[in-house]
């Protein structure tokens, strides 16, 4: 088991309160997805998987690290967003894409992890 995700699960468990305060991304809701992206995200059930994933990743993340850092991940969570929305319903590139921001987002909880969030 990869250090980040021992570390994740324990930050979970004690930031969670944080994690919304932190967090300006929250998962698709199905109930009112409209854009071709999000639709084939609710569609397709590996995609809304790795959406559950990278959310998780995102709020832990922005709840263990400096505030510049956050706003840092902020940040390009927003530019990722626009490059997901530009696959549209392409369900190969959306899971590439989710594939790509869940490895920067573990790269972040490495490094806590390696160093230590205190």
């Amino acid at each position: 088991m990869k250090t980040w995700l021992v570390l994740a699960i324990a930050a979970a468990a004690s930031a969670f309160p944080f994690a919304a305060c932190a967090a300006d991304y929250a998962p698709i809701d199905c109930a009112k997805a409209s854009s071709p992206a999000e639709l084939a995200i609710c569609r397709t059930y590996s995609l809304g998987q790795a959406e559950a994933r990278m959310a998780t990743l995102f709020g832990i993340t922005t709840s263990l690290v400096a505030m510049g850092q956050r706003g840092d991940i902020g940040d390009a969570q927003k530019r990722w967003l626009k490059t997901r929305d530009a696959c549209g319903g392409d369900v190969s590139c959306l899971a590439e894409a989710y594939r790509r921001r869940i490895a920067e987002l573990g790269a972040v909880m490495d490094a806590i992890a390696s160093r230590g969030p205190f």
